[in-house]
């Protein structure tokens, strides 16, 4: 997706059949289970289902185009050096009041176990955050619950790891989720997103503050410059099947 591109519901051309908008849309949703990199576009088509424009039209198209002209690329895994301690690692982030329809955030995550991703989305948060931190951490608390699972599963086939790893790029939510007191002022937040915090106390999970430019997370949550997409689906071991080994 153009990274100036800004889809909105509001416009008078209609797209001509909806339901092939919708059929072409619910193929490309298919797409997304092996191509992360596609994600964040195809989950903002999708929410003009109920009414199509020309204008999502052609952010569609220029999915296809896009995909046509990266056949030969796709999700690359290969297996961990150690089984017996393998890394929990995830990035999360999220764009604050990015749908200029809603004023909803965007939030968007990506979790590796060991060298390989196997988990990301890119989903607009049911509520409305009256501050970018807010809908930073509920981001990170989304991300953590995603761990919890992913933790119980590695625990019922008996392979161990090592303490999760959470990266984000906002100073304010690192800060928040370590230091207690600061919570005394975030009391919008709900009760429920706090579970974070209990689990650095516990040391059950590590939060991490990584640079915006190395922050993977952010091509589940907005459209980027081709140089900062290419560098980022790389993070995600997306590579052309024809110069692997």
């Amino acid at each position: 997706m153009a990274s100036n591109c800004k889809l909105t519901k509001h416009g008078s051309d209609v797209f001509e059949d909806p339901t092939f908008y919708r059929s072409i849309v619910g193929a490309l949703q298919y797409a997304t289970v092996t191509r992360p990199d596609i994600t964040y576009c195809v989950n903002k088509v999708c929410q003009f289902l109920e009414k199509p424009l020309n204008s999502h039209w052609k952010a569609v198209k220029r999915i296809i185009r896009y995909l046509q002209g990266t056949q030969d690329m796709g999700l690359t895994v290969k297996p961990a050096e150690n089984l017996s301690n393998l890394p929990i690692v995830a990035f999360c982030d999220a764009d604050w009041a990015s749908n200029i329809d809603d004023r909803k955030s965007t939030s968007g995550a990506c979790l590796y176990l060991g060298p390989n991703v196997i988990t990301w989305w890119s989903k607009k948060q049911q509520t409305i955050s009256r501050s970018s931190t807010k809908a930073e951490y509920r981001s990170l608390a989304l991300a953590s619950q995603e761990i919890m699972w992913v933790e119980s599963l590695l625990k019922e086939l008996q392979v161990t790891h090592q303490t999760p790893i959470i990266f984000r790029d906002n100073l304010s939510t690192v800060a928040m989720s370590h230091n207690p007191v600061l919570h005394n002022r975030t009391k919008h937040i709900e009760l429920d997103l706090h579970f974070v915090r209990d689990k650095i106390q516990d040391k059950t999970l590590t939060i991490k503050h990584i640079l915006s430019e190395f922050q993977t997370a952010d091509i589940f949550i907005k459209p980027l410059p081709n140089t900062q997409f290419i560098t980022l689906r790389n993070q995600l071991r997306i590579q052309d099947c024809n110069s692997i080994d």
